[in-house]
This record gives structure tokens, sequence and C-alpha cells, in this order.
């Protein structure tokens, strides 16, 4: 269920949206709506990313295994080859 939210645009932002609205021949409500859907979509991406980085840098600093850059990139240098490879072993 929809509820209402309030939402204050200086006078700029608010023609911007408004013409962009006339342009795609769409309300500036949906605009709006699909600009803050987009939004909120894109950080909860970022904030998983962010989580993940740090539950890795965490794990790393524990058991100390790791790959390097270059055993990445040798390894994928091999995609779409006949001669792909397996991703590298984890090492210390």
């Amino acid at each position: 269920m929809a509820s209402p939210t309030s939402l204050k645009l200086d006078d700029e932002l608010k023609g911007r949206v408004q013409h962009l609205a006339e342009v795609r021949r769409r309300s500036s409500h949906w605009i709006m709506r699909e600009a803050i859907e987009q939004y909120v979509e894109r950080e909860e991406k970022r904030e998983a990313l962010r989580s993940e980085t740090l539950n890795a840098w965490d794990e790393f600093q524990e058991t100390g295994l790791h790959v390097t850059g270059d055993e990445v990139e040798k390894w994928l240098s091999t995609w779409g080859t006949d001669d792909e490879r397996a991703p590298p072993e984890c090492h210390k």
C-alpha cells in the first residue's frame, strides 16, 4: 500500500522534473517515484557490496588466504578460449 510523502524541491529542480515529465509524457509524480526507486536500488546494491567487502577483509585478516591480481588476470584472460582455466586457488 502506498502512502503520501512530502518532498521539498527548489524551484529549479522542480522545473527540471516538470520539463522531463512533459517530454516523457509522464507525471511529475511518476518521474520522482522512478528516480527514488532507482536511487534506492542502486544504494542497496552499493551497501551490499560494501558489506561483502568488509566481510571479505575480515576473513582475510583471520585466515590470510588470498589470490593476487596477477593470478586473477591470468585466469580471466583464458575466459572464452579453448584453454579456459579453473579459478586460482587461495593461498597464504
